[in-house]
């Protein structure tokens, strides 16, 4: 079982910045590849962000890259996404998912394909 707490969100004015982190209850955090999700009210989770397991494959979301980074700390079991250049279109609730097995590279960013969740972290942007 995994358990994870997302921390870090807030409101802030566009072009700020945040740095949400989501921290791992689990003896073996390497074993699982993270990802960011997003979700605003009446819409579908929206991928962000995928890191593996060893950290050394990272994929943005397009609408993501460049403003956002992806980093991870396997020896204190978290995750954590640095957010940059904020705009009101990222206002939504964050979520930390783990996986330990994605059977194709399209997995990464399908929500159905990880089993654990956060509670989620609101960041609100204000324009």
């Amino acid at each position: 079982q995994v358990q994870l707490v997302e921390s870090g969100g807030g409101l802030v004015q566009a072009g700020e910045s945040l740095r949400l982190s989501c921290a791992a209850s689990v003896r073996t955090f390497s074993f699982y590849d993270m990802d960011w999700f997003r979700q605003v009210p009446g819409k579908e989770r929206e991928f962000v962000v995928y890191i593996s397991r060893g950290g050394g494959t990272i994929d943005y979301a397009d609408s993501v890259k460049g403003r956002f980074t992806i980093s991870r700390d396997n020896a204190k079991n978290t995750v954590y996404l640095q957010m940059n250049s904020l705009n009101p279109e990222d206002t939504a609730v964050y979520y930390c998912a783990a996986s330990s097995f994605l059977s194709s590279i399209s997995d990464r960013a399908s929500p159905r394909e990880y089993r654990y969740w956060g509670q989620g972290t609101q960041v609100t942007v204000s324009s």
